[in-house]
């Protein structure tokens, strides 16, 4: 980057050198021009060139020299693919280690916002690259190329044309779909809020910045607020100095909602309106569709977080009636300035009889409409009415959540979303009676699908616990019964108490029942429930479920604590061993008549991506996920169940993450049915609805691919695959674990050569890393397991066994790689596993996990990390050979110019963090040997960075090393645009 410093000291030169001088440099760096609309080099270059200049303004040429002689080393070692110039590396490694503890807080924060900055470039890249509409065929793997992707338009001409299906077929099939998008808390955001608005705004002006038609003037107030922006966001700390709580990580979730979901969900169904016409059905989508449906698990989950109690469920419930109340409200008054109309229905003239014969004063508390409506605008008297009950609904819910009651009586407002919706559907049905259909389907439709789709509670909330704690509460009633110990009995006894129990109708227990705070907090989790609206819940879902008694459990407990409605219970199978008798247990659950009988026809199942693939290696996981499936489908038809399959993806490729669009598709046939429910987690939510157009594209993408899938399913496994699958994922599970379960020198490996034990020092989730604080490997989270790995770029959860069972059936028989092959070509499933593990090797790089070896592990452990980073090549090369490819993603030229541009930035990260913690757990080792005297004397060095050393103030490390060991997490999670 010597060029960049270079042009940039030279005052005489224009903004557009000094900016074609940094395009020449990084082009260096990066694979050629991949189309003729790639920008991404372009739109990168104009964020970096801003943020240097910031960067000089604030702390002086010499940080901005330092920042760009790291770009330098790590672009010159990062160009010798596969190899590595290590002496760069090692020089790098000199110039980071060096710096004092103000300037290493500004190079780490600075490659940070760098890669931050990085990710929003290709965001507008690629939303270019949809508007000019060049790029007709995309790759796999990749999110954001077309063939990942899922237009609606495309979708219904290729059913239509290709797979034979008529317009009328995908009418009904879409009237009859649909997928229900589940917001969890996952503490995978490691970006704060303040952060991501700004972010918000830099993208909008790098978006307008590239439009043909802005004048000059324009322009130079678009760079002025670039600037502004960037420098806004540099400014902020972005470290949380405190844990966010249940109630804040909801509040974060719902913003999305006021944000982009909101208003996106109507746009999104006009544009179905719009595909299907272009199909030739000529009537819209019904605005009861359930097209698509919003859920929340954040303050509801509660599995191995004592931070969300029964209070904090009735909080976030309440609040977001509030937030449905509030958005309902802003708009009301829109819809009636736009129905001025004075001709109507004799049905709306007789609703507007009767609502002006009650006496209405004037409303000064409106700003407008604040006078009493007169009957000749009659469809502004019916809105008027819907907006008084709004308002005393808001208010009634602001009071609820303030002081615990409200004096505004139930009936004043309304408390079901039919309410709403039925004098909506009045005016509806009048205009289109009276010819206005047209201003019908205007705002007013798009009004009704909000209502039909957030109706009052903006989302359901689902109630997450572990089976355990359920069957803590039993073994509680039944000592105080009399009746031995619950947790002694075999399941055909807990089985056997439960049915009998839930035939009759006798109380349990009563206020005497002795209770632990567990089971106390397992029953006024339930009471909430019951005294809570019904339509504020969704599912109830058990972890760690094993048994029918599992389930049986929580349906008595429902009862018990009289929900009135009770919430569909939903177990979750997240091991190897869970999932392989997963058909069993629904089986034995189905041959119970009580059970059948309650359920109605339906069972919703939900599969854990993260904890199998913790449990047995990616490979093995993704293989009895599918088998899983196929098996619990089968025991549905049997009993003529409709089920439904809730995902539970994370965003990494370790955590059931990759594109939507191939996920759905590559799920056995039969298992999606039009109905589909899936985790939206952590960062993925920012990627998933940040701002407008990634809302549409995400609405899109789950809705065409799952129509696709319903209507046009995959065809089954060959048996000879299948047979392969089977001998592969044994071996796989086998080396998996014997690394991971039986080495004793794994666990001492994993946490010296990772940053797991300081994962939690992020601060980016109100949820505890481990759910037992003193377990090994089996108790710790999936997501500080995949951080860990992620952190280091060895990403070991995702590959360790594939080498091995490749190897394994080859050494077999040498032709099976020929079936191998046809296999990758043919069956969706396996392509899509490949090349994940194939994308995760184009991000990952031993030669980092050697140098954190080499600085963190212990002599007598290094042999092991080694024989690890030699199966990791061995992996790699295995898998490329079965994919037939010469190097990684060589058939993804896009993104692998991406994962490129990424790399500069994240290599001088890797390296501060690797020598940070080097310097954390020496200080550790040596507790006591530093003096105080000589941390103040550091703090207050007379530097601009100084400053930054002093925003923490309950670091118990020198000064410096804790804050930078946190940016560089952030920076290498923004780079792998994954957190855990």
């Amino acid at each position: 980057m010597s060029q960049m410093s270079t042009h940039q000291r030279g005052s005489k030169l224009t903004k557009m050198q000094k900016m074609a001088s940094i395009n020449a440099q990084m082009r260096l760096l990066l694979p050629k021009k991949v189309s003729d609309d790639d920008q991404l080099v372009e739109y990168d270059s104009i964020l970096l060139d801003r943020f240097l200049n910031v960067l000089q303004d604030l702390h002086g040429s010499d940080v901005k020299e330092t920042v760009e002689k790291c770009y330098e080393l790590s672009g010159m070692y990062s160009r010798v693919e596969g190899q590595g110039d290590l002496e760069k590396l090692e020089r790098l490694g000199e110039l980071l280690n060096n710096l004092d503890a103000g300037d290493s807080i500004v190079v780490a924060s600075s490659f940070s916002h760098m890669l931050n900055l990085g990710n929003l470039a290709e965001e507008v890249q690629i939303a270019y690259r949809r508007r000019v509409k060049m790029a007709k065929k995309g790759d796999l793997g990749d999110e954001n190329s077309a063939l990942t992707e899922s237009d609606l338009e495309e979708t219904f001409r290729r059913l239509v044309n290709q797979i034979g299906k008529t317009p009328a077929e995908i009418f009904e099939a879409l009237k009859h779909q649909t997928v229900d998008l589940v917001l969890t808390a996952h503490p995978t955001q490691s970006v704060r809020r303040s952060l991501l608005q700004k972010h918000t705004r830099i993208r909008s002006c790098l978006s307008q910045l590239n439009q043909v038609d802005i004048t000059s003037d324009e322009r130079q107030e678009l760079d002025e607020a670039l600037h502004r922006e960037i420098q806004a966001a540099f400014r902020t700390d972005e470290i949380r100095r405190t844990p966010p709580t249940p109630q804040d990580e909801m509040r974060a979730g719902m913003s999305y909602f006021h944000e982009t979901i909101w208003n996106g969900l109507p746009i999104f169904l006009r544009r179905v309106d719009t595909a299907l016409k272009a199909i030739g059905v000529e009537e819209r989508l019904p605005y009861d569709v359930p097209l698509i449906q919003f859920s929340s698990w954040m303050g509801g989950d509660r599995d191995g977080n004592p931070r969300v109690t029964p209070e904090v469920t009735r909080d976030v419930c309440l609040l977001a009636r509030l937030m449905a109340a509030n958005l309902y409200f802003a708009q009301i008054e829109d819809l009636m300035f736009e129905l001025s109309m004075w001709r109507c229905s004799d049905e709306l003239r007789n609703r507007v009889v009767q609502l002006t014969g009650a006496t209405k004063k004037e409303a000064k508390h409106y700003i407008e409409f604040w006078k009493t409506i007169p009957s000749t605008e009659p469809f502004r008297v019916v809105l008027g009415d819907v907006r008084d009950k709004l308002y005393q609904t808001r208010e009634r819910m602001r009071q609820q959540l303030s002081s615990g009651k409200s004096e505004i009586a139930l009936d004043e407002t309304f408390t079901d979303k039919s309410q709403i919706i039925e004098p909506l559907d009045l005016c509806y049905r009048s205009l289109c009676e009276t010819g206005d259909k047209p201003v019908a389907d205007g705002s007013l439709l798009d009004f009704m699908r909000q209502v039909s789709c957030f109706g009052l509670s903006l989302v359901k909330l689902d109630i997450r616990q572990e089976s355990e704690r359920h069957a803590d509460v039993m073994d509680a009633i039944t000592l105080h019964l009399g009746m031995g110990s619950y947790k002694d009995w075999s399941e055909e006894q807990r089985q056997e108490w439960l049915i009998s129990e839930l035939r009759g109708k006798r109380p349990l227990f009563g206020s005497d029942l002795p209770m632990t705070e567990e089971v106390k907090d397992v029953l006024e989790t339930l009471r909430v429930v019951a005294d809570l609206p019904s339509d504020c819940f969704g599912a109830y879902i058990i972890s760690m479920a094993t048994a029918p008694s599992d389930v049986l459990a929580v349906e008595l407990l429902q009862r018990e604590c009289q929900v009135p409605k009770p919430l569909r219970v939903v177990p979750l199978f997240e091991k190897l061993a869970d999932l392989q008798l997963a058909a069993a247990t629904l089986s034995r659950l189905f041959s119970i008549d009580w059970y059948l009988n309650h359920i109605n026809g339906k069972q919703e199942v939900m599969i854990g991506y993260s904890d199998s693939g913790k449990d047995a290696g990616r490979l093995s996981a993704a293989w009895q996920m599918f088998t899983a499936q196929e098996e619990l489908v089968k025991v549905a038809k049997q009993y003529g169940i409709k089920l439904t399959m809730f995902h539970g993806r994370g965003g990494t490729v370790g955590r059931g993450g990759g594109p939507t669009h191939l996920a759905i598709l590559s799920q056995p046939p039969d298992t999606v049915n039009g109905s589909l429910r899936v985790t939206i987690q952590g960062e993925v939510i920012e990627k998933s609805f940040g701002e407008e157009e990634l809302c549409f594209r995400t609405l899109q993408r789950f809705t065409a691919a799952t129509l696709e899938h319903g209507m046009h399913p995959p065809f089954a496994p060959k048996p000879a695959w299948r047979n392969l699958m089977d001998d592969m994922a044994g071996v796989s599970t086998e080396e998996y674990r014997s690394v991971v379960m039986k080495n004793p020198t794994f666990v001492p490996y994993f946490r010296a050569a990772t940053p797991e034990q300081e994962y939690g020092r992020m601060n980016i989730g109100s949820r505890p890393a481990k759910r037992k604080p003193s377990g090994g490997i089996e108790s710790l989270r999936a997501i500080p397991w995949i951080f860990a790995w992620t952190q280091t770029r060895f990403h070991l959860p995702v590959w360790l066994g594939v080498g091995g069972a490749l190897k394994y059936v080859l050494q077999v028989d040498p032709k099976n790689m020929g079936i191998l092959r046809k296999m990758y070509d043919q069956w969706p499933f396996f392509r899509v596993t490949l090349d994940l593990i194939e994308m995760v090797f184009a991000k990952g790089d031993p030669r980092i996990a050697a140098l954190y070896d080499r600085l963190l592990v212990k002599d007598d452990h290094k042999s092991f990390g080694e024989k690890l980073r030699n199966n990791y090549n061995e992996t790699r090369e295995l898998v490329l050979k079965v994919a037939g490819h010469e190097d990684v993603l060589e058939g993804n030229p896009t993104l692998k110019q991406r994962l490129r541009l990424r790399e500069q930035y994240i290599t001088p990260l890797n390296v501060q963090q690797a020598y940070t913690l080097k310097k954390m757990r020496d200080f550790r080792a040596q507790l006591g040997v530093h003096e105080e005297n000589a941390n103040q004397e550091e703090l207050h060095n007379g530097k601009v960075s100084s400053e930054l050393v002093m925003l923490n103030t309950t670091t118990q490390y020198p000064p410096g090393l804790e804050d930078t060991l946190i940016l560089t997490m952030k920076g290498i999670a923004a780079g792998m645009q994954n957190t855990g």
